[in-house]
């Protein structure tokens, strides 16, 4: 299964942009994960929802065509960490060709990604940054890989 991460901007700080290489490097192993950078440009003239309107229509038009749909929102499903790998074991028997997590800018997403998504995943009730929310949710994809393998990592 092709996995890739939509992401807004690049990640700023350089402690955040070393643990994205870091698991990014250690997935690799498992299943290779690909970040998919879409630039954009500031449009603070614009109000809130006009920004994440056009900020959907980037994202839609990056994201893989019939892809498997997951959208990273606070209002969505949490998952403990076997039941995140459990999730991509049944990804697998869907036959999912590709999985595109889909993480939001500082204001969120667009109604309209939340409508269109097959899952939509919270990684805590807490509020993270969206460079942090990159971070967490790789390390989490790794987790939930070593689980399935039955590597030590997890325990």
């Amino acid at each position: 299964m092709r996995l890739e991460v939509l992401l807004l901007n690049k990640t700023k700080e350089p402690y955040l942009q070393a643990g994205i290489r870091d698991y990014q490097t250690r997935l690799k192993r498992f299943n290779p994960i690909e970040l998919v950078e879409i630039k954009v440009k500031k449009l603070s003239t614009r109000s809130d929802s006009e920004i994440k309107n056009f900020e959907s229509t980037l994202i839609d038009k990056r994201a893989s065509e019939g892809s498997y749909r997951i959208v990273l929102d606070s209002r969505g499903q949490q998952l403990s960490s076997k039941k995140f790998a459990s999730f991509f074991s049944d990804l697998e028997q869907k036959s999912v060709q590709t999985a595109s997590f889909i993480i939001g800018g500082p204001l969120g997403l667009a109604d309209e990604q939340l409508r269109k998504a097959d899952y939509i995943l919270s990684l805590s009730s807490m509020t993270y940054t969206h460079d942090m929310t990159r971070l967490i949710l790789l390390e989490q994809i790794y987790r939930a890989f070593t689980i399935k393998a039955g590597t030590r990592y997890h325990k």
